[in-house]
């Protein structure tokens, strides 16, 4: 079977990296399904300021304090020591605008390696504390990925798909999703959050079941 999936989220949400090792996990268990994943665009923080904020302060912001974080990150540690990621919060130093990790996101799509793109921007940032925002820490991903890095830092400079990429974040908005990560697969059937594969797999069976289903229909209607 073959399906489309969007997969909406931030390259700063933890939980989005979760999520995607979760999903990778589910498809190994359903070898039998080929699927065309594109990553799309959510802002967690799009008032963000545009050369990021001190990491202490963003988590003053967003939980209160480091006290209150800490449980929050300890929680997501266990996670992601269970997917194989080894979480390193303390080695982030800044907190970054992500609008131009996601245009390097889309650019990869069209070179076809938005996944390794997507991975390396994940493992950089939360596992080295990476400075997923400077565009010359972004060139560089694009390089391992086996991008023209020289035509991305030229995309880069010349602007290019930043109104692109807010109006992708605005169109998930819109659609009602207000946190990350979110899958939709065939633009029919959406799953919310870094769930468990089963709940992957369990929706694998069903849209298996349907799709067969609608073979044995259209079989019948031109058998009449």
């Amino acid at each position: 079977m073959y399906m489309n999936v969007d997969i909406i989220s931030d390259t700063i949400c933890p939980w989005c990296f979760v999520g995607k090792r979760r999903f990778e996990r589910a498809l190994a268990e359903r070898p039998d399904i080929q699927v065309d994943v594109r990553w799309r665009t959510f802002q967690l923080n799009p008032d963000m300021p545009t050369e990021g904020i001190d990491r202490s302060e963003y988590v003053a912001l967003k939980f209160g304090g480091e006290e209150q974080a800490r449980a929050v990150y300890e929680n997501i540690r266990g996670a992601g020591k269970l997917e194989g990621i080894p979480f390193d919060f303390a080695a982030i130093p800044r907190t970054p605008n992500t609008i131009d990790s996601h245009r390097l996101i889309r650019w990869a799509g069209s070179a076809g390696v938005q996944d390794a793109v997507v991975e390396r921007l994940f493992a950089r940032y939360f596992t080295q504390g990476a400075d997923i925002g400077d565009r010359e820490e972004l060139v560089e991903v694009a390089r391992y990925a086996g991008m023209d890095a020289d035509l991305v830092a030229d995309l880069f400079e010349r602007g290019e798909d930043v109104d692109l990429v807010r109006k992708e974040d605005e169109a998930a908005r819109v659609m009602g999703v207000n946190a990350v990560p979110c899958f939709v697969f065939a633009k029919k059937y959406v799953v919310f959050g870094a769930q468990e594969p089963d709940a992957f797999t369990e929706l694998f069976d069903h849209m298996a079941r349907e799709a067969e289903a609608e073979a044995a229909s259209e079989a019948v209607d031109t058998e009449a």
